[in-house]
């Protein structure tokens, strides 16, 4: 069994940074897409960035501009870089690895945007 870890997550100013990495517990074959997902209080899950195999990234409108995922193939790991963060963006963080025959999920990175 895969386990995904996250960090990077936690408490920053309006307008402020944080980096969220996710680090898969061993090596992964056939990944398709690994992406970031978030979920706020009283919301459903959302998609925010996602990267395929081949690079190809996208990014949900609220996000665009300020946001940018990346990866390591070697490491698989996944990094999303939050920039110019708002109290909207406040939300539990889940690392997602999807392959040809799985999704792995990761266990969410608390990140909180003070006004």
């Amino acid at each position: 069994q895969v386990q995904l870890v996250e960090s990077g997550g936690g408490l920053v100013q309006a307008g402020g940074s944080l980096r969220l990495s996710c680090a898969a517990s061993r090596s992964i074959h056939s990944i398709v897409t690994m992406a970031w997902h978030r979920q706020a209080p009283g919301n459903q899950r959302e998609l925010v960035a996602s990267i395929t195999y081949s690079s190809n990234t996208n990014y949900a409108e609220s996000v665009k501009g300020r946001f940018t995922i990346s990866r390591d193939r070697a490491k698989n790991t996944v990094t999303l870089q939050m920039n110019s963060l708002k109290p909207e963006d406040t939300a539990v963080y889940y690392c997602n690895i999807v392959g040809t025959y799985y999704n792995y999920w990761g266990q969410g990175t608390q990140v909180t945007v003070s006004s």
